[in-house]
């Protein structure tokens, strides 16, 4: 199914099927020097900031959590690697968008579609507006 498409003629009665969303995969390496959006428990990407604040100059403070595992840590990083947690926190945006827009698009020809059937079937009155 392409982007965009919703499941008429699936076994899913009306909206999208799950497997338009991309299926996460957990890595089962240990945070990289450097992946601070890699869970070092469960190895999960999700891992965000629930607060961050200076250092020092180039240095970061930057607490972390892990919504898969609960796990919670965080220390003091560079900028270099506080930088890279940001472009992957980006990308997490992009793709949340991305998966928004379908499902709006989706909805949108579902409401589409029930609009057309109403009109087709005169269930649709001027005291309707």
């Amino acid at each position: 199914m392409a982007d965009g498409d919703t499941a008429k003629g699936s076994n899913v009665e009306r909206g999208l099927e799950p497997r338009v969303f991309e299926t996460r995969v957990a890595s089962t390496q240990r945070r990289r020097h450097g992946d601070l959006h890699v869970c070092p428990e469960c190895g999960s990407d999700l891992v965000y900031p629930t607060d961050w604040a200076p250092a020092s100059d180039r240095q970061w403070h930057v607490a972390l959590r892990c919504p898969e595992c609960e796990w919670n840590g965080g220390g003091r990083y560079s900028q270099e690697m506080v930088d890279r947690l940001d472009e992957a926190l980006d990308h997490g945006t992009e793709a949340v968008l991305d998966d928004l827009n379908i499902l709006v698009r989706a909805n949108m020809e579902d409401q589409i579609d029930r609009f057309v059937a109403a009109l087709n079937g005169d269930l649709i009155l001027p005291e309707d507006f």
